[in-house]
């Protein structure tokens, strides 16, 4: 009778196990209900607007409380949170008496990572005022466009950007903004320790706009998108979802001006009590070596840092370190397993999110099935969350939704890309991601009669796939916005300044796939303008376009990560019916030059020359198919 029960106890367990293996039951209950865990961030919000603890520093007063906790490890030195929270006061102080600034002013702050950056973030936010956070990579027009939109009567920026703000320092005081620059000295020489009023952080909403990260979008220009106080004080929350501990030392080299460092590394730690390591930037020579001195347990990533350290020579640092989890997004399949194995990191933690978009979704992974993707879902997590969230065809070259006879959306098949929309409550809107200041591009994104008359859905404006196994794929960005180290890239703004170069009439920019490269390298085709030629022989012999001096002007104008790789010289562009740019084929070919000939070869036509900018080279240079085989062999790092 004994061994009957035992052995029927290890066959319900052996079938529980296999049903929860084909169905993904615990992992679906510990992901839950979205809109119960919605209901609950509300009350939470309501909770903390009630006991007056709206703003980061008040989290930064409570964990200033306990002397030892150690808040910012950055280049060896230490910084308490008792550190931190006594030396915003005097940084507040400069801010409100000197300055001038205002309860609920926007000031714009732009410069890389470093504590005393974090310390203007935290005391700004202090007195009230909102922060729009500039990419300390910008320059020229998309600069001043930044700090324009924001109406920012100040710019605070890092003396290590000077020679980026420099050059429109004068521009940006005439449309009425004053630069001022800081450095570790020139902060620390404020010394009125006044306590920073609470009125000052009194009142507070949960729509106020707490900040602005700014995203290129498909528009063309850098657009602010409101972090409201709301999401600011849910961002904290991150930490629950990765079980963060307060024994925990993330280290972190993306930058803070962006919400992947702020919500998903920062802010958490904040919350927590743990730590931050935080790094200038990203660099072979200091990532191992200060994820080991600093003995970080956790590190950020995203997925072309993981390639970049996979690829690097094997060093005696790849172990020993104390790392238990890499937590962030973009890891490709190829690098996943390599970069467990060499590294012996247990646990990937990849997640899917935007600054415009709204939610997380995220997958712990430790073994090969979910190995690529960004979560796993069963019945049950459809059963909860399914009439939330959508995946639906788009037409690849318009990139509008398709819908069927019935005019309504089409669903999108096991294993076929498709759109993501969010539902939204027509009847409230709290929480819907919306751009400072442009109302037009924020009501673009959302669209109705998507299923049923009268709904409201939210565009992500990504492509995403889910297999018959349950497990969601990121497959694209969709539309014009592509993917270059770690930063999205408007072709747009990239075309506008190559426009403006006086050899050329029309230009035509896209992402192509590199070998041995994450994201999307920007080509350009351009057809160049009348009187200049376009021929090979005069190009090189300095008769024809001049390439070198595009390529001073794309270095002088733009973002180094939004200048052209390729050059694809055309006699002439495609348009659509509706006169829009034909992309598809290019992109299709990208820089595959026999792709290029055959096609050419099909119409009747001379096949399109390329030409590229090598790490090294300030000119574009012609493109061969040694160049291609060099970089499917890794021998070139773009």
């Amino acid at each position: 009778m004994a061994l009957t029960i035992a052995g029927a106890a290890a066959g319900s367990a052996a079938l529980a196990a296999y049903l929860d293996a084909r169905f993904h039951i615990r992992n679906d209950i510990k992901a839950g209900s979205n809109q119960r865990r919605a209901a609950g961030w509300q009350n939470n919000i309501a909770e903390q607007i009630r006991n007056g603890k709206t703003h980061v520093y008040h989290i930064l007063e409570d964990q200033a409380k306990d002397p030892s906790l150690v808040f910012i490890i950055f280049e060896g030195r230490e910084y308490t949170y008792a550190e931190f929270f006594k030396a915003i006061h005097p940084i507040g102080n400069w801010l409100m008496k000197d300055l001038g600034i205002r309860k609920g002013e926007m000031v714009a702050l732009d410069g890389g990572n470093s504590p005393e950056y974090v310390m203007l973030w935290f005391a700004l936010e202090a007195i009230g005022a909102s922060i729009a956070f500039i990419n300390c990579n910008l320059t020229a027009h998309p600069l001043v466009h930044s700090v324009k939109i924001a109406g920012a009567r100040y710019l605070l920026a890092d003396s290590d950007v000077r020679h980026l703000v420099s050059p429109v320092e004068e521009e940006l005081t005439s449309g009425g903004t004053q630069t001022i620059y800081f450095d570790p000295t020139t902060l620390a020489a404020h010394t009125d320790p006044t306590p920073l009023p609470e009125d000052r952080r009194a009142g507070a909403q949960p729509t106020d706009v707490a900040s602005l990260i700014y995203t290129s979008g498909t528009t063309g220009k850098p657009k602010g998108t409101i972090v409201s106080r709301a999401r600011t004080m849910l961002l904290r929350q991150s930490s629950n979802k990765i079980g963060l501990l307060r024994s925990d030392k993330m280290y972190t080299c993306l930058p803070l001006y962006h919400a992947s460092a702020q919500g998903v590394c920062c802010l958490p730690i904040l919350a927590t009590g743990a730590t931050m390591v935080l790094g200038r930037k990203f660099s072979h020579q200091t990532f191992w070596p200060t994820i080991h001195s600093s003995h970080a347990t956790i590190i950020q990533y995203v997925g072309e840092l993981c390639r970049y350290v996979v690829n690097a020579p094997p060093s005696p640092l790849d172990r020993g370190h104390k790392v238990r989890m890499a937590w962030g997004n973009g890891m490709r399949a190829d690098v996943w397993e390599p970069f467990r194995e060499r590294f012996g990191i247990e646990e990937i933690y990849e997640f899917y999110s935007s600054t415009d978009g709204m939610g997380i979704i995220a997958n712990a992974n430790r073994g090969d099935f979910s190995r690529g993707c960004i979560a796993v879902r069963g019945p049950l997590w459809h059963y909860l969350n399914g009439a939330g969230e959508a995946r639906v065809c788009v037409d690849p070259d318009t990139r509008e939704m398709v819908r069927g006879k019935d005019g309504f959306a089409v669903r999108c098949k096991t294993d076929q890309p498709g759109e993501l929309l969010y539902r939204l409550d027509p009847k409230n809107e709290f929480g819907v991601p919306r751009y400072y200041g442009n109302e037009k591009a924020s009501l673009e994104r959302m669209v109705r009669d998507v299923f049923v008359k009268g709904d409201l859905w939210l565009r992500i404006g990504d492509l995403m796939r889910l297999d018959r196994d349950g497990r969601l794929f990121f497959v694209d960005r969709l539309g014009d916005t592509f993917r270059w180290h770690s930063e999205n890239v408007s072709t747009t703004e990239v075309g506008d300044v190559v426009g403006l170069f006086p050899q050329i009439a029309e230009a035509n920019v896209y992402g192509v796939e590199v070998p041995n490269s994450e994201g999307r390298a920007g080509c350009v085709a351009v057809v160049a303008a009348e009187g200049v030629s376009s021929n090979p022989e005069d190009i090189a012999s300095g008769r024809g376009l001049d390439l070198k001096g595009l390529a001073e002007h794309c270095l002088a104008e733009l973002p180094r990560y939004a200048v052209p790789v390729f050059i694809r010289v055309s006699k002439q562009l495609e348009y659509t019916g509706t006169m829009k740019l034909q992309k598809g084929q290019l992109r299709a070919e990208g820089v595959d030059l026999d792709a290029i000939e055959k096609a050419a070869k099909e119409k009747g036509e001379e096949p399109d020359v390329i030409y590229w900018l090598p790490p090294t080279e300030r000119r574009y240079i012609p493109f061969s198919k040694k160049d291609l085989q060099e970089l499917k062999r890794g021998r070139v790092r773009l």
